[in-house]
């Protein structure tokens, strides 16, 4: 592996974390390349379990340099408090092993309470977690927004908390402390500053030295703010051309593109989601799976769309497949695939840019037997059940890209190659 890119083929919580962590090992830097501490990374090591919002998943890992890219923003006390967690379980954050870039953006307190307000009075809600990620991207993209760097700068901090207190007072939401945010931001820059750092040139060195770089994006492909179900997105470009413009690393340097989904399909939050099945919703969450990481909320859930993955792979360029969460599909009797959507009568291969249109298409279904057994203990792709390996084969073929690693469950022992 030299520099690869890993996104998620779906709407988030593919379990990219997992595949992350089992790809570090042949990683020697791995960068966060979108996205805030809204979306979250579980890997379970051993009898551990490890929730990571910010950091990217390779800080389990000793030797390895993680970034954190200037496509992120960051809230920096949600971010010490990730680091302080880590370190009271014993895994340290050192300058030498967590780089932030200077061009980041920060996520103040301000835009946390711009999200809710606006999250909670419109007639057709999003479905964010609130914390402040899309407002703080709306602030990048206006030319309004604080960069890492200008953390050093407390009269800046200032001035954009004043300016945004006359936002708030539009709006009717409640004004925030300017001199509450400085301190709390002055003190966080104290810590963070040996931490920030041009992070584009030491991926540009570290290239030059042979390295091989793993690129971390969150959420998924749906979730796009280009390519995603609009307006039911998130406010970052969380395809593999995001990975590229949120570290500074061009495109000719990227070697291959995981694409990451499950064997199935989720989703939180609002929006059309066509092969939804309370069914099977009820069955998974019966079985504790599919709650989020970092909200605790339920998701929902439903059966595999070929239709929506398949144009992930296009968008993406993914030329490798890592499917998991094959055993939450364990004991079904009947496992489906959606290979069309038909619309007005009229059958679609693609999806279509219209919400209101894609929440009217009915999935086109192609129906598999089930395998009725456990694969928790299968370590290769021939011992899989028959159905199983039958239904992984339609799923590599619907999906235009071959297959190369399958997760039947949350331990790094339960992740082995096609």
């Amino acid at each position: 592996m030299s520099n690869t890119i890993l996104v998620g083929a779906q709407w988030g919580d593919e379990g990219k974390g997992k595949i992350i962590d089992y790809l570090t090992h042949h990683a020697d830097v791995v960068v966060r390349t979108q996205g805030g501490n809204n979306a979250g990374h579980t890997i379970v090591h051993g009898s551990e379990k490890y929730v990571l919002s910010l950091i990217p998943s390779g800080i389990l890992h000793r030797g390895k340099v993680c970034v954190l890219g200037n496509g992120v923003v960051i809230d920096p006390v949600a971010l010490l408090g990730e680091i302080d967690a880590l370190a009271g379980r014993g895994i340290a954050c050192t300058p030498e092993n967590l780089l932030i870039s200077d061009r980041a953006h920060v996520v103040f307190p301000y835009h946390r309470v711009m999200d809710a307000f606006r999250e909670d009075r419109k007639k057709g809600r999003i479905g964010t977690t609130k914390r402040g990620i899309g407002p703080a991207y709306g602030d990048k993209i206006a030319r309004t927004g604080l960069r890492m760097i200008d953390l050093a700068k407390p009269a800046r901090v200032r001035a954009a908390v004043l300016a945004a207190n006359q936002l708030l007072k539009q709006l009717g939401a409640p004004a925030i402390k300017a001199a509450a945010v400085v301190a709390d931001y002055e003190q966080a820059w104290k810590r963070l500053q040996p931490h920030v750092t041009d992070t584009v040139g030491h991926l540009h060195a570290a290239m030059k030295k042979k390295r091989r770089i793993l690129f971390e994006g969150a959420q998924g492909t749906y979730l796009d703010i280009d390519h995603g179900t609009y307006p039911y997105v998130t406010s970052s470009s969380t395809t593999s051309g995001g990975a590229c413009t949120g570290s500074g690393v061009p495109p000719n340097k990227i070697d291959s593109i995981y694409g990451v989904m499950k064997a199935y399909t989720t989703r939180v939050g609002e929006g059309p989601f066509p092969t939804e099945n309370a069914e099977l919703s009820d069955r998974l969450h019966d079985m504790g799976r599919e709650f989020g990481a970092v909200t605790g909320r339920a998701r929902r859930c439903g059966w595999l769309d070929a239709v929506a993955t398949r144009a992930a792979v296009q968008v993406n360029g993914v030329d490798r497949l890592a499917i998991t969460n094959l055993d939450g599909l364990d004991g079904q009797e009947v496992v489906r695939i959606c290979v069309a959507y038909e619309l007005d009568g009229q059958e679609l291969q693609r999806v279509p840019a219209d919400v209101e249109d894609l929440a009217r298409c009915v999935p086109v279904y192609r129906d598999f037997p089930g395998w009725k057994t456990s694969t928790e203990e299968v370590r290769k792709f021939t011992d899989l059940p028959k159905a199983a390996q039958r239904y992984l084969k339609a799923v590599e073929k619907l999906c235009g890209a071959p297959l190369e690693l399958i997760s039947v469950g949350p331990g790094r022992h339960q992740t082995f190659h096609a």
